[in-house]
């Protein structure tokens, strides 16, 4: 008897239908289906990120903008698996879903894009105008160069290239994992160093969400699952999650793992750059990886928040009213 196809839930832009069509590879490979449309079909939907694009989506209500119709997809059991690009799901998820494997991570770093070249913030004319709606790219900026002028910028790479090639803006962000994805040239440019502007936390990771009664699902997906992402994207998630991060907080963290040990750095900043709060550590992972991973990652999120004092809750206060 032929087995019930597992559908697979997905935004429709271009990036989102790559990595659904990753996942879809992969599953049908490790399940040993020789029909991966037939046995993982791909169900694509519209979210409300996707149709707000004419601000910022901090003024629509933050993180869940691009989960929240994969998810009720999952709930109705329309589908089985939901893609998600990780720095966009909430850390908090609906009761019964579960995050049930993380890709193989790609590169986390941004690359800037310039028409003139130019790969890094500082290397940027004075007064230049940068194109961007993730507040943690403008305020990483602001605090490098408190002389740029921020402009919102939305819409697929294509949309943001083309405003720099007409001279709209001097600059844009785009993440060099989704460059990568769909076999962009732009992916061959330099990525700004870590050093200079930490990623969003779980950029560059896909992962799967699942209901946590599917067995099925979850079995399918056993093998896909990659460990040291998964860990490193627990850690810098809990991060997330100490600082009450949504898309309104300007947060940033990245962690490695080598040798059992994981290195992990965060940081939260106000949204005009004038103020950067940043703790790093080093430190092994003792008994379970994954729950030491996301121990460590919520202790640094608080010691961030202790080391900011009133400051910090000020400015977190501040972008919570607006």
């Amino acid at each position: 008897m032929a087995l019930k196809p597992q559908i697979i839930a997905t935004r429709t832009s271009p990036l989102a239908l790559a990595q659904a069509r990753m996942l879809q590879s992969q599953l049908a490979k490790a399940n040993g289906a020789s029909d991966p449309d037939a046995a993982f079909p791909i169900l694509g939907l519209t979210t409300t990120g996707d149709r707000i694009t004419d601000r910022a989506l901090l003024a629509a209500g933050g993180k869940g903008l691009f989960t929240k119709e994969l998810e009720i997809a999952l709930q109705g059991k329309e589908a089985s698996f939901a893609v998600h690009s990780m720095k966009d799901v909430p850390t908090r998820l609906p009761d019964g879903m579960e995050i049930a494997c993380i890709l193989e991570r790609e590169d986390p770093r941004d690359v800037l894009l310039t028409e003139t070249g130019a790969a890094r913030v500082m290397d940027l004319p004075q007064g230049a105008v940068l194109g961007t709606a993730s507040i943690r790219r403008q305020a990483q900026a602001l605090t490098l160069r408190p002389d740029l002028k921020i402009v919102l910028l939305r819409g697929n790479v294509d949309t943001r290239l083309a405003k720099v090639r007409s001279g709209e803006i001097d600059a844009t962000f785009l993440a060099l994992a989704g460059l990568k994805r769909l076999g962009r040239e732009e992916a061959s440019r330099p990525a700004v160093e870590l050093h200079e502007m930490l990623p969003a936390p779980a950029q560059g990771a896909i992962g799967i969400e699942i209901r946590s009664d599917d067995g099925a699902a979850r079995e399918a997906l056993a093998a896909l699952d990659h460990a040291e992402s998964h860990i490193c994207v627990l850690a810098e998630r809990a991060v997330l999650a100490a600082l009450d991060g949504s898309c309104r907080t300007p947060i940033a963290a990245h962690a490695s793992l080598r040798h059992g040990t994981l290195s992990l750095a965060g940081e939260v900043l106000s949204p005009d750059g004038t103020h950067r709060w940043a703790q790093s550590v080093t430190l092994p992972l003792e008994g379970d990886p994954r729950a030491a991973a996301a121990e460590i990652g919520t202790r640094l999120g608080e010691a961030v928040r202790q080391s900011g004092g009133e400051a910090l809750e000020a400015a977190l206060a501040s972008v919570d009213e607006h």
